[in-house]
């Protein structure tokens, strides 16, 4: 593994603002941000959601136009950089796929290219309209620096498909994300860090969530900006990020340590489970589903 001499490993998130229909700008910003968070001395850098197109499409046609293939210029800058730089870069991509199909997706390259694709299983608000949901397990992916598992945004917002990627061995969990602003109660950080902490405590495992910047609305639709490293219990390490705008977050992770499951002398989180409980409650659900459809 590549780690710091105190056996960590750095991690960027880089908040960015991008700007819908834009594509040329937004990967400007984002190779910008990546040239920085390597002079910082980051392995890992985290980009936003959609980060080569933005997010707000006025109707499928726009979010078509702004798609592009895994050998497009995203990735395809995204693995000059990384073997440039000897990094790993995690970033959110309006991709068509190889059967034509638009989706919300996440890659992984590093200086051997692109090393993983996830395709965003649970899509929020109209997503529908412009993207097709991803129907495969998220992947952990083996790097340099340990054992790396891929979600998108809302994706995190479901306990059991973040269980998944810790049962799959991940060390850290990166998540670009585009959080639009909800209202919450003074002094209060976002509901979606809360439950970043949350996933990152009950799986004991590092969570890097990259948001785009919250100083720039998208067609009037305003964004939180809460950028956020959580370590495995659960407390963040880096962020939520403070600034409006553009903001890199630095967090010095020993990423091994996210394999020992135990909770003190007598539990761990993964072996305490009861699985054969959880079958009949999961059935019921989708019972209950079926007969409401019906």
């Amino acid at each position: 593994m590549a780690f710091l001499n105190d056996g960590t490993t750095r991690i960027a998130c880089a908040q960015l603002t991008l700007r819908v229909g834009d594509p040329v700008a937004n990967r400007a910003a984002a190779r910008e941000a990546i040239e920085h968070a390597a002079e910082a001395g980051a392995k890992v850098v985290v980009l936003p959601e959609l980060s080569n197109s933005g997010y707000v499409f006025r109707d499928a046609a726009e979010a078509s136009s702004l798609a592009e293939p895994l050998d497009g210029p995203t990735v395809t800058g995204w693995i000059a950089l990384a073997r440039r730089h000897r990094l790993i870069v995690v970033g959110g991509l309006c991709e068509r796929d190889e059967d034509g199909l638009i989706r919300n997706s996440a890659v992984l390259v590093d200086p051997q290219g692109l090393r993983a694709v996830y395709r965003k299983a649970h899509l929020f608000g109209d997503e529908h309209q412009f993207f097709v949901p991803g129907a495969e397990l998220p992947p952990v992916i083996d790097t340099s620096v340990g054992r790396i598992g891929l979600l998108v945004c809302y994706d995190q917002e479901f306990p059991e498909w973040v269980r998944t990627l810790a049962l799959g061995g991940a060390d850290l969990l990166c998540v670009p994300v585009n959080w639009p602003l909800f209202p919450r109660p003074a002094g209060e950080r976002p509901g979606e860090v809360i439950r970043v902490q949350a996933n990152a405590a009950i799986n004991r495992m590092f969570v890097a969530v990259c948001d785009r910047s919250a100083s720039l609305a998208e067609r009037d639709v305003p964004w939180t900006g809460g950028s956020v490293v959580v370590d495995l219990d659960g407390y963040p390490v880096a962020g939520p990020a403070t600034e409006t705008g553009d903001e890199l977050l630095l967090a010095d992770c020993a990423l091994a340590t996210a394999r020992d499951k135990r909770l003190g002398e007598h539990n761990d989180v993964l072996a305490d489970r009861r699985p054969e409980l959880y079958r009949s409650i999961i059935g019921s659900v989708k019972d209950s589903a079926k007969e409401e459809a019906q």
